[in-house]
């Protein structure tokens, strides 16, 4: 075959399972080498993102004539903002970098630099997911539509605190396969709207069905218990365990399932049928 020839065959729309396997890895090890401070402000980043998608998410449910199904999906493809701005602008999402478990099978990056990434990840998502808490309150997004805004941000938080911790749990599990499987799409897109189409229904799907995101927990939870403490949504269920104690109930759940459907479930899955042997 000449080389004209092989210019003009057509290329891949997408990569292939095992080059996203190889591709996870790759990253993995990128991220395994970023200094503290690069990788918690790349974390600060992330955590805004995902809250921006939050906060989309809630100004969208302020609006009650929709039905329930109609604002969980539409609802869903809002937070789908976060995600997309992950992906394209560059952050360390802790839920992501579940898949970096690749890395670690395949010995090119050790448990000590995975366990080090995921601290400074989580401590420095949490850190942005604050900062957007900070802003949407002193930017009075919350009295938009009648201060009904408020009242959702409280329904959302409380909803993530009355269930048990199992529940949580396993809420978490199955939330962060949708995520990582999302973030797998990403890799194998090539183009941007390849990245940012291949993720809207695994992310949208996620939110619709009410799983449990530790990082966008860190936007919902500290928001609605700001609200609650500021005289908004106090009838509300649940609304009384919006406090540290509920804030730290959910993320403990939720980090701790979303680790075991990332990582153990997602990237050791995929790690075992597509790793190639070098």
């Amino acid at each position: 075959m000449s080389q004209q020839q092989a210019h003009d065959l057509p290329t891949p729309e997408c990569l292939a399972p095992a080059a996203i396997e190889a591709k996870a890895e790759a990253a993995a090890v990128t991220k395994a080498q970023l200094p503290f401070g690069k990788a918690f402000v790349l974390a600060m980043f992330a955590g805004a993102f995902i809250a921006f998608g939050g906060l989309f998410f809630t100004v969208f449910l302020a609006d009650t004539d929709l039905t329930w199904g109609l604002q969980r999906v539409i609802g869903g493809l809002c937070f789908c903002l976060g995600l997309v701005l992950v992906l394209l602008c560059g952050a360390e999402l802790f839920t992501g970098n579940s898949l970096m478990v690749c890395a670690l099978k395949s010995g090119k990056i050790s448990a000590g630099d995975l366990v080090r990434n995921w601290m400074t990840v989580w401590l420095g998502n949490f850190a942005g997911a604050l900062v957007v808490v900070a802003l949407v309150f002193f930017a009075g997004i919350y009295k938009l539509n009648g201060e009904t805004v408020a009242a959702s941000m409280v329904s959302v938080a409380a909803g993530k605190v009355t269930p048990d911790w199992v529940t949580l749990f396993f809420r978490g599990i199955l939330c962060n396969i949708f995520v990582c499987l999302a973030v797998w799409i990403g890799f194998a897109g090539k183009t941007v709207v390849d990245k940012v189409v291949g993720i809207l229904l695994p992310i949208s799907a996620f939110v619709a069905c009410g799983f449990e995101h530790c990082v966008a927990n860190m936007y919902f939870l500290p928001m609605g218990a700001m609200m609650v403490a500021n005289g908004y949504g106090s009838e509300i269920a649940g609304a009384a365990s919006l406090n540290i104690g509920g804030i730290l109930f959910n993320l403990s759940a939720a980090t701790l399932g979303n680790i075991v459907g990332g990582a153990l479930i997602v990237a050791l899955g995929y790690w075992f049928v597509y790793h190639k042997q070098e």
